[in-house]
């Protein structure tokens, strides 16, 4: 199997002023042509420890992709410490990365410096990838190592290694063997990871031995259930991994909202899209999140039409048409005064479902019978109007994140049993 380590190269990154996403964009793509990360290591803006740590992956693995490093500036070392690893203290221009580095800073209304041309200027010992969204190519190193591994040093912007991976998976696929890899995904939500394990103990432990399960849980997303098979038959991986899935559906049956690697809110807009249906959202404990999180799926303008975020409880009154005297009675955070906001809201806005939320996110607020962490999440259709209530012992932060989940989790439910299982 082919192993490829991915390593990122920054002091930003080890003293957590720049969070890493580029190792995990890398892993993904990587590991859909079948090779395995056997290591993810951060190196700091120090060349004898880039050159030493390289030597190191170089030696056991057969592709190390960096990140970082590649910038104008003089904490940019990276290409200098690779120069001297791949045994060379020569340079040449490269005429197509020049041109994209003339275009992009014209471009942005930007003069060509010295300092600009110098990210154009590689190791002879390299071949160049094109970076096509930055001024600082992707290099290639072949023959490292024990002579046959490969290392791609690629920029450290991430919307710019994502850009390039295509050409760099291209590479790799075009130099070595790769074997068959089977990743499917099932989203879970509803049920934590540990209660989760319990009541799929012995589906787990019925597994062949070939077949990997990861549990990946997400605030936003539930829990994520990964199965892996690496190498063989493609055909009888899918055989294999389409038999465990079935059983699992008839373990879990509604926990599941998603066979593959999605959100609640893309499950939400492919259902909303595909049957012509709009949707309308009122928030108040969550802040616009929930908006947000909809408006993140391309294509939301076909079925969203818009949201009102009602914090204060004049706004709840004055535009959701909340009556004043059920917020006097049942309190702001009640099933009641949800229900008024996601009636309220579908009225404003014409559309065929809402979805509305009330809570104390906390710290502080609540009461005995609506403790902090409380949600009602409300949901309006054409057939009435729902009311749910979740409870979370977070930070005000997470607190957010679960009750904008569950307040779509509530709406996918309410839209599959009205939309989909009639």
């Amino acid at each position: 199997m082919l192993k490829a380590s991915i390593c990122t190269i920054g002091d930003e990154l080890l003293i957590g002023q720049v969070i890493d996403t580029n190792s995990a964009s890398i892993s993904r793509a990587i590991g859909a042509i079948g090779a395995k990360v056997t290591a993810m290591v951060s190196i700091p803006d120090d060349g004898a420890r880039i050159i030493s740590d390289l030597k190191a992956q170089l030696a056991v693995n057969d592709i190390v992709i960096t990140t970082g490093g590649l910038g104008p500036t003089k904490d940019d070392i990276t290409k200098q410490a690779l120069a001297t690893l791949s045994g060379t203290d020569q340079y040449y221009m490269h005429d197509g990365q020049l041109e994209i580095v003339h275009a992009i800073l014209k471009s942005r209304g930007l003069d060509v410096l010295d300092i600009n041309r110098q990210q154009a200027m590689v190791p002879k010992t390299c071949e160049v990838i094109l970076n096509k969204r930055g001024t600082a190519p992707i290099m290639v190193f072949r023959g490292l190592g024990s002579g046959n591994s490969t290392l791609y040093a690629m920029p450290g912007v991430p919307f710019e290694t994502e850009a390039a991976l295509p050409d760099v998976v291209a590479d790799i696929v075009a130099h070595y063997p790769t074997d068959n890899i089977l990743h499917r995904n099932i989203m879970t939500y509803g049920m934590a990871e540990s209660a989760l394990a319990k009541k799929i103990s012995d589906w787990e432990d019925s597994l062949p031995e070939e077949v990997h399960l990861a549990y990946l849980p997400d605030p936003l997303k539930g829990v994520r259930l990964r199965l892996s098979i690496y190498s063989g038959s493609l055909d009888n991986e899918k055989q294999i991994i389409d038999n465990k899935i079935k059983e699992l559906s008839d373990i879990l049956g509604d926990t599941i909202y998603s066979y593959e690697d999605d959100t609640l809110e893309g499950a939400i807009g492919k259902i909303l899209k595909e049957k012509g249906l709009t949707l309308s959202v009122a928030e108040s404990c969550t802040g616009g999140e929930i908006a947000h999180l909809i408006t993140t799926v391309p294509g939301s303008s076909a079925y969203f039409l818009g949201s009102v975020t009602s914090y204060a409880v004049k706004i709840k009154e004055q535009v959701l048409g909340v009556p004043a005297e059920t917020i006097e009675k049942y309190g702001v955070v009640s099933s009641q005064t949800v229900e008024a906001m996601a009636d309220g809201v579908r009225k404003l806005t014409g559309s065929d479902y809402a979805v509305a939320t009330t809570g104390f996110a906390g710290p502080g607020g609540g009461d005995e019978r609506e403790p902090e962490g409380t949600v009602w999440v409300g949901i309006a259709t054409p057939k009435g109007v729902f009311s749910q209530r979740y409870n979370y012992r977070n930070d005000r932060r997470r607190n957010i994140q679960r009750f904008a989940a569950s307040a779509l989790f509530t709406l996918l439910k309410r839209l599959r049993s009205e939309v989909l299982y009639v």
